[in-house]
């Protein structure tokens, strides 16, 4: 048996959105830059794409722009905003627990010299409202917070986070990343008061090297890549039209199922946490109901290392992470397990499950029964 538990890292592409992807690899393979009829046909696919997203966020058209994904849509958000407002104020604020596609864009503007406030959280990776109105000054040109915590599936108040913000100061640019969020809660960005809105494909089933990113009308980028004024001048480049494609019918899915997908998700969950909760040694970090990410789960499992752990699952077809997948070829120490006070010693026995809609219960049985099976002897063998 395989079980896939690793879908915060990637998902797997469903089945309509790959042949959409084939059909404009192949059929429709025009430049959508083009005058001629096959570039009209890639430019539909853009449009169709683009209008989707826009319905399943109740924006415009206009203000989706394709990216190459979640990173390069953070970097957008971030670098475009500060270099448009530069004059206006050096003062950015963000949490301690973003991913770093947000985190390191933040220390290469610490290093010239901006001003970075980075809000606390609590044991549950939610920060703090009034230390958020606190912050925020005169001269603050951009407020960054990720909506789902990648780790442990922390689910920010951006809906409170937003009123605040455009109260204290309503010049300040509001950045939410919704990597692990969009397509799992219903996000509104004009009731949540967001201007920017980062998005990845292939958290949702759609296809890698595809996102966006929401502007709000009337908010000014710089672009971070130039060239053929594609997406509006904000993002130049010939479009990625099979990606944008899937994406699209990703989106349709996504949206279409969304309520459905989260009660299944959370079905998921908590019959694996059920199932794990009586054993020796495991603390589930953050919260685990309603008010979490229906689909990821971070466990704490002392006295056995996460890659030993990882690669004793994968031995049995499970696959799981031991943190960010951006981040997990590089030993390095989780700012989130930091900033909910993981103890030193647990910062290295964590590991993340993340379910998706093609995850089933059987799955969540084997994975549970083989830690259960697998923990004893991994425990006995490590070392002291």
């Amino acid at each position: 048996m395989e079980a896939y538990l690793d879908n915060s890292a990637t998902t797997r592409c469903s089945d309509d959105a790959a042949n959409k992807v084939l059909e404009a690899l192949t059929v429709n393979y025009g430049n959508p830059s083009s005058l001629h009829k096959m570039g009209m046909k890639a430019e539909e696919y853009l449009d169709e794409s683009r209008k989707a997203i826009a319905k399943s966020l109740g924006v415009k058209d206009k203000e989706i722009i394709f990216t190459s994904g979640g990173s390069e849509s953070n970097n957008l958000a971030i670098m475009g905003t500060v270099n448009a407002r530069k004059r206006r104020g050096n003062h950015i604020i963000t949490t301690s627990v973003e991913h770093a596609s947000v985190f390191n864009p933040m220390k290469e503007l610490e290093e010239e010299g901006y001003e970075i406030t980075y809000l606390d959280t609590d044991e549950n990776g939610l920060i703090d409202l009034k230390q958020l109105r606190t912050a925020i000054q005169p001269d603050t040109i951009l407020v960054s917070m990720m909506h789902v915590n990648n780790e442990i599936g922390a689910v920010e108040p951006i809906e409170e986070a937003g009123r605040i913000i455009k109260n204290v100061n309503p010049e300040c640019v509001f950045h939410v990343d919704a990597i692990q969020s969009y397509g799992k809660f219903r996000i509104r960005p004009h009731d949540s008061n967001i201007d920017l809105l980062s998005v990845s494909g292939h958290k949702i089933n759609g296809p890698k090297g595809s996102g966006f990113l929401y502007v709000r009308d009337g908010i000014r980028l710089i672009p971070i890549i130039f060239g053929g004024g594609q997406e509006k001048g904000i993002r130049s480049g010939t479009q990625n039209v099979p990606a944008i494609a899937g994406l699209g019918v990703a989106t349709k899915e996504a949206d279409k199922n969304l309520d459905k997908n989260r009660e299944m998700l959370f079905k998921l969950k908590a019959a694996f946490i059920d199932k794990i909760a009586d054993l020796d040694g495991i603390t589930i970090n953050g919260l685990t109901g309603e008010k979490s990410a229906p689909h990821i789960v971070s466990v704490t499992i002392s006295g056995v290392r996460a890659e030993v752990l990882l690669h004793s699952l994968e031995d049995k077809n499970i696959y799981v992470s031991s943190g960010s997948a951006c981040s997990s070829n590089k030993p390095q120490v989780s700012r989130t397990l930091q900033a909910i006070k993981v103890s030193h010693d647990a910062l290295d026995s964590t590991v993340r499950f993340s379910f998706g809609i093609y995850n089933t219960m059987e799955e969540i049985d084997y994975a549970a029964d083989s830690l259960r099976e697998i923990l004893p002897a991994l425990r006995k063998y490590t070392r002291k």
